[in-house]
């Protein structure tokens, strides 16, 4: 039997929104619409697009936005029940986001610990803020990614045995789902799923994902 292990993104799948898109709507100049645009439209890059958008706000901001950050999330509901299981199940949970380490970091702390989060970092140095990118993407994909959750993947080695399952909502989780055996999708991700023929399956809560998983656990598809 095969062994799952979990590739979970933040923006839009823990949290009910995508933070992104609420600090440039709080604290951004107009111009940071088009990029937006452009970004979920695959026009531009994740990593051109990020990288541009935190380029219109000054690093001053840094506690302002920080905190608002960390005050408007919402987790999705079930999420807490989510990880307990899969600590429970002894299936391996990673956290891949194309989200930023000031507000992802402080957001899971109380959920903690992960077998890892994956996200990308944040420099406040300079005159507005730069985004740094531990996480490239690897020889074998250049979509210039931001963080590359298929390198993170590829990195990790899961083994022939293992059931790989991606959860996630939105364009930093398209490359992904390409890669996994399962897919618990929402919004884009899942009209994209539908469209591919990948095999997936919709949620709206965490519960729902611990439904999906305890079924194939349940006859036998995965073993824990």
């Amino acid at each position: 039997m095969a062994k799952p292990i979990i590739f979970c993104d933040f923006d839009g799948t823990v949290t009910q929104s995508d933070n992104i898109i609420a600090i440039m709507k709080k604290f951004a100049p107009p111009e940071w619409l088009e990029l937006k645009d452009q970004i979920l439209s695959r026009k531009i890059s994740i990593n051109e697009g990020v990288g541009k958008l935190f380029s219109l706000l000054s690093s001053d901001l840094k506690d302002d936005i920080t905190k608002f950050a960390i005050e408007n999330a919402k987790i999705r509901p079930g999420f807490k029940e989510f990880v307990d299981f899969a600590r429970v199940k002894s299936i391996p949970l990673y956290i891949v986001s194309g989200g930023i380490d000031f507000f992802v970091q402080p957001i899971l702390a109380e959920y903690a610990p992960f077998d890892g989060i994956y996200c990308n970092e944040s420099d406040f140095s300079g005159e507005t803020i730069e985004i740094l990118w531990p996480h490239k993407c690897d020889s074998l994909c250049d979509n210039d990614c931001g963080c590359c959750k298929p390198s993170i993947i590829r990195q990790l080695n899961c083994g022939e045995d293992s059931f790989k399952i991606v959860i996630g909502d939105s364009v930093t989780d398209l490359e992904a789902a390409k890669h996994a055996d399962f897919v618990l999708a929402r919004d884009l991700l899942q009209e994209k799923c539908e469209e591919w023929g990948i095999n997936h399956q919709g949620f709206q809560t965490f519960f729902d994902c611990i439904d999906e998983i305890n079924k194939r656990i349940e006859v036998g598809e995965l073993s824990c």
